[in-house]
């Protein structure tokens, strides 16, 4: 499908009002209404999702199950205070940040400027470690803080949808870019830390519970409502080291699953 919506004309002819504001907007009232709760027993059923392991309540709506809460006992924080826990789950890739660094995110290569569309905060990173955790459908879809700080207001970066005119190839190549939004979380152990939320295309929405405050390591910091999702942690230069089986799982080209606040 994803062939066909960017490599034909048709597909292309489709693809801006399927990426538009409005059609998400649509899409988000539909999943939020009574009728998409019929969806949730066939979705558990293909992801095999254990409901055991979350609050016992009916779903008024596919979203309100979706952002469904976890059993506080089901994600135990790291007992290592001075440990980076992890905020979400998912599957996690490590890049360093380097003057030419290129990261992919969610189908998307960006550098570390074009993903903040901000070359002075990208500096203050150079020479660091950039951490990606790739949500799919079937993960827990709420993230947590990394540590006890003080975190900043968020900065939203809409989605846009670029198409470069044919020029020898007759081919017109379409570029996307998610909706996303960053916060610095001013920290103790672990510097400032850059932390940023990618949103789908169609219909995913960043929810973040908070604007600047004090927080707590292990605080719900927010969740995602339908859509692949993607967290996002920098950390400046000389601040973190990342677990053997991580860099080892990086150095072969793999994604490390792991889970909401288990210590990496």
């Amino acid at each position: 499908m994803l062939n066909i919506l960017y490599r034909t004309i048709p597909g292309r002819l489709l693809l801006k009002p399927l990426t538009s504001p409005a059609f998400s907007k649509i899409g988000g009232f539909l999943l939020n209404t009574r009728l998409s709760a019929c969806m949730v027993e066939p979705f558990v059923r293909k992801y095999k999702i254990c409901m055991d392991d979350y609050e016992k309540r009916k779903y008024n709506s596919f979203n309100d199950f979706f952002s469904r809460k976890i059993l506080p006992e089901k994600r135990r924080i790291a007992p290592d205070w001075e440990a980076l826990i992890s905020p979400c789950d998912g599957r996690l890739s490590c890049y360093p940040i380097a003057e030419n660094s290129h990261f992919k995110v969610k189908h998307v290569v960006y550098t570390l400027e074009s993903l903040l569309k901000n070359r002075r905060l990208a500096e203050r990173y150079r020479g660091g470690i950039l951490l990606v955790f790739r949500l799919t459908v079937d993960n827990y879809h709420h993230f947590c803080y990394i540590a006890d700080g003080r975190r900043s207001k968020n900065v939203r970066i809409p989605g846009v949808l670029h198409t470069v005119r044919p020029v020898a190839t007759g081919t017109v190549p379409v570029y996307a870019e998610n909706a996303r939004q960053y916060s610095l979380l001013k920290t103790e152990n672990f510097g400032v830390v850059l932390m940023m939320e990618v949103g789908a295309m169609l219909v995913g929405r960043i929810v973040n519970l908070h604007e600047p405050a004090e927080v707590r390591k292990g605080q719900e910091k927010g969740y995602f409502e339908f859509g692949g999702s993607t967290v996002i942690l920098c950390f400046q230069r000389g601040i973190l080291t990342v677990n053997d089986r991580i860099w080892s799982d990086r150095m072969s080209g793999r994604e490390t699953p792991v889970r909401m606040v288990d210590s990496i």
